[in-house]
């Protein structure tokens, strides 16, 4: 392809994408209204889900709505299978993308959240889909073709759930009355600069507070240690501290499906060992990144030793600072 053909080419992409958008504009309706209430008067965070080019969508879809005034979180479906479910509580609210609406990950993790008594918000391209079956509020964000040529990478489709989810983030500016005030505190401007460059130190839980039991223990007795926490994991340690591995609540749930008579055996078998940690000394940006880049929500905090000092994880973190994530992707 010479470069007219490259002109002429971008120029039909962008043509056919902001058709794929407009189109969207007749089938605002009721849905979205549903929508909109729903997650302003929801007392918890809405969690965002999705696998893939959905997923990426997602995080920008959480970094909008944080930076401006609603509380939001990504879960990766995966992670939630395994372990980060134990995030979501029943004042949350669920918004899951998904085109097609048959992504196995994304509606095995929203029958687990129906169970919780998580309302349901569905991006999603097909109306008749599993997940659009399985949600509470079906917004639909389908196009008519991809702008790649061959129709499978997503271009037209994401390109749409993101339009959507930047009307669904600013409809709610106005339904909470978020106001240019606001929206400095939320940005380095303001408060949030100073939250970045503090320490892991200065957010981390420590102390009893920690899911943590020593090497040899009984699975029956992590299973209490874990439910009294209720973090969705427990830290194993030596008798000097150090840390040795983690069971996540995932991790239980396999054993149930796996062991026969384990509760009577010992954590050593069963834990992983070598869990992602971080230094107390590193900064909470620093700390955000790494967690985005490995596609964790928890990290374990240890000394130079190797000794545990506590954990991070990223809902307590959003929870007192606002919005890190937005600031990160900006």
């Amino acid at each position: 392809m010479d470069k007219e053909g490259s002109i002429k080419q971008a120029k039909e992409v962008l043509q056919l994408e902001a058709e794929s958008i407009l189109r969207l504009i007749d089938r605002v309706g009721e849905e979205f209204s549903q929508a909109v209430e729903l997650i302003y008067g929801c007392k918890g965070r809405v969690i965002v889900a999705g696998i893939g080019k959905s997923g990426l969508i997602g995080r920008k879809i959480v970094a909008t709505l944080t930076s401006t005034g609603t509380q939001a979180l990504f879960l990766h479906p995966v992670e939630g299978l395994h372990g980060d479910l134990g995030i979501v509580a029943k004042d949350d609210v669920l918004l899951a993308i998904s085109h097609s609406g048959e992504t196995i990950e994304l509606n095995m993790i929203v029958d687990s959240i129906r169970a919780i008594g998580v309302p349901r918000i569905a991006f999603t391209g097909k109306l008749t889909s599993t997940l659009a079956r399985t949600c509470d509020i079906v917004i639909d964000v389908g196009v008519d073709r991809e702008a790649c040529p061959f129709g499978l990478a997503p271009t037209s489709s994401s390109t749409a759930a993101l339009a959507m989810g930047d009307a669904l983030a600013v409809a709610l500016i106005h339904r909470k009355n978020f106001q240019e005030s606001d929206f400095f505190k939320f940005h380095p401007g303001g408060s949030l600069g100073t939250r970045l460059r503090s320490k892991v130190r200065d957010v981390m839980i420590s102390g009893a507070a920690v899911p943590r039991v020593y090497e040899g223990t009984l699975i029956l007795e992590v299973i209490r240690e874990m439910d009294e926490k209720n973090k969705g994991f427990v830290l194993v340690v030596d008798r000097k501290e150090s840390l040795l591995g983690i069971l996540t609540d995932g991790d239980v749930r396999r054993l149930v499906r796996r062991e026969k008579n384990f509760l009577d055996q010992k954590i050593d078998p069963f834990m992983t060992r070598n869990p992602k940690t971080i230094r107390e000394e590193i900064s909470v940006a620093q700390a955000i990144e790494f967690m985005q880049r490995e596609e964790i929500t928890t990290l374990v905090v240890t000394d130079e030793a190797a000794r545990l000092r506590g954990y991070i994880h990223l809902h307590d973190i959003l929870g007192r600072g606002g919005t890190l994530k937005m600031t990160l992707s900006e």
